[in-house]
């Protein structure tokens, strides 16, 4: 909820105590753990504030989501005017210093040392069942955290302790990823163990038992380990009423910036709020106006910058009668600030090379806005109850002999879909377990979860980006995609200019 968000910006500024700039500088502010932490509540100030750097500009707020959005066959470069760090990530063409990597990382690893504080703090307070609950939620946003890294990155420097000396880690070395994610799946284990069945006050942006058992069901997803993946999915599916989880009637309703509030279907949301802010970006949204149309208005914001936007395809080939394209595009607008002219997708973003639909999910409905102010009252889904049925469907698959479980997942996620704010369609029609469910399950991925920041570890898991991006029905078509390169990015330049243990280089930059 709202207001316990709203306390944690307070101990935004605390942040800066417990992260770092970088891996090898000194960090800002040094504080050690028992200096400051006395009560659970210094506990809980800790882990509220990393909750707040989650949701600011360099991570959730744009640099590390744009990342995502791009990278996939979804998203393309809209106004070509915008920086090229973006457009490097876009046309896989990046460097090791680019300069959205070079925003993001650093921003993660300050997450990940406010939750090592937390985590270090919880052993200094008088121990209570609410003070194990608090390390529980330190350890899942640094799993969190760690699980984008090394998805992205692969083998990674992996620090689990609060830094209270620079030399620390001046010359830390990379951790191979297998075992990343075997610490990753260890966090998660824990924070299920101790988590509360519901998050304190109904606040889907604070992580519960099935939070992290969904991502514990996502994690063994992307390894391979289908069978850990369907326990950990049907875990949170028979535990759906203890958890409150459901899927939301109305499809609409969960990119509605006004009334997002404790939606049951948020297994967990990133809070963005309208009012707040910190001195690091928490609390800055840009990703409305990022994929906004720019010069163009709507009566509930106004006009974008048309940066990461739906190539024609992905629009085209769409079928209309889905719902969900009905709510994910913007495909009209008016053309002038006082509402007069109407005008369709032909001629959105004027000068700027944009005349296409775009993404409404973060720009059409963010709630109190200030326009281009970077701010707004979005709740970005980073795991919905829509996805566990999706990944209980596909670890299904993959184990073969089930395809009558597999079908009623899928087919409750389209059921949802024929709601047409109240009006019951045929479409899309249920399947009957005839067609290929691989591909039902992976297109049905691609269309429920679009724009969503999903697409391109889908890509990546799947190993489909040669398809994706040089076959015959691409969607973003880009020659230069090279399967040895681009399933990772680079790591940045200037941290293995500084520590010579982070070496080598990802493969191809």
């Amino acid at each position: 909820m709202k207001r316990y968000i709203n306390k944690s910006i307070v101990f935004g500024f605390v942040l800066s105590l417990f992260g770092c700039t970088d891996l090898a500088e000194e960090p800002v502010g040094l504080l050690a753990p028992e200096a400051f932490f006395k009560t659970a509540k210094d506990v809980e100030s800790a882990v509220m504030g990393a909750y707040a750097d989650i949701a600011s500009e360099g991570f959730y707020g744009r640099k590390l989501v744009l990342s995502l959005q791009l990278r996939s066959d979804m998203c393309d470069i809209g106004d070509r005017n915008t920086p090229g760090r973006r457009q490097q990530v876009n046309d896989f063409n990046m460097d090791s210093n680019n300069g959205m990597v070079t925003a993001f990382w650093p921003k993660a690893y300050r997450i990940i040392g406010t939750a090592n504080t937390a985590i270090a703090g919880s052993e200094l307070v008088p121990q209570s069942t609410e003070v194990t609950q608090l390390a529980a939620e330190a350890s899942f946003i640094r799993a969190f955290v760690y699980y984008h890294l090394v998805r992205l990155f692969g083998d990674i420097p992996y620090i689990d302790f609060a830094i209270t000396n620079p030399d620390d880690v001046k010359e830390l070395s990379k951790t191979p990823e297998a075992e990343v994610y075997q610490k990753i799946i260890a966090d998660l284990e824990f924070a299920k163990q101790n988590l509360p069945d519901m998050p304190p006050a109904g606040a889907r942006s604070r992580a519960t038992a099935g939070t992290a058992a969904a991502y514990l069901a996502s994690v063994h997803l992307t390894l391979g380990n289908d069978q850990e993946a369907y326990d950990e999915a049907k875990f949170v599916i028979d535990n759906r009423d203890q958890f409150g989880y459901a899927l939301m009637e109305d499809f609409a309703e969960l990119y509605d910036g006004f009334n997002n509030e404790g939606l049951a279907e948020h297994i967990f949301m990133v809070d963005f709020q309208r009012d707040y802010g910190g001195t690091a970006g928490q609390g800055t949204d840009w990703m409305g106006a990022i994929t906004g149309v720019r010069s163009v208005f709507l009566p509930t914001v106004g006009s974008g910058w048309s940066v990461s936007v739906p190539s024609f395809e992905v629009f085209d080939t769409w079928d209309d009668r889905d719902y969900r394209k009905d709510v994910s595009f913007v495909d009209s607008a008016y053309l002038d600030q006082e509402l007069t002219q109407w005008v369709g997708y032909d001629q959105f973003a004027p000068n700027h090379g944009s005349p296409r639909p775009h993404i409404a999910k973060f720009w059409a409905n963010p709630g109190n806005h200030t326009g281009e102010g970077g701010v707004s009252d979005n709740n970005y889904a980073a795991m919905r109850y829509a996805e566990v049925l999706l990944m209980a469907a596909e670890a299904a698959i993959n184990l073969g002999g089930r395809d009558t479980e597999v079908v009623g997942y899928i087919n409750e996620v389209r059921a949802r879909a024929r709601n047409w704010n109240g009006t019951m369609t045929t479409f899309p029609a249920d399947l009957t377990g005839a067609e290929d469910l691989t591909q039902a399950v992976r297109e049905e991925r691609r269309l429920e979860l679009a724009f969503e920041y999903k697409r391109w570890y889908d890509i990546k898991r799947w190993g489909i980006g040669d398809d994706v991006f040089k076959g015959p029905g691409s969607l973003e078509p880009h020659a230069n995609f090279d399967a040895t390169r681009d399933y990772y990015f680079p790591l940045p330049q200037d941290e293995l200019d500084r520590n010579e243990n982070l070496k080598p280089q990802n493969t191809g930059y």
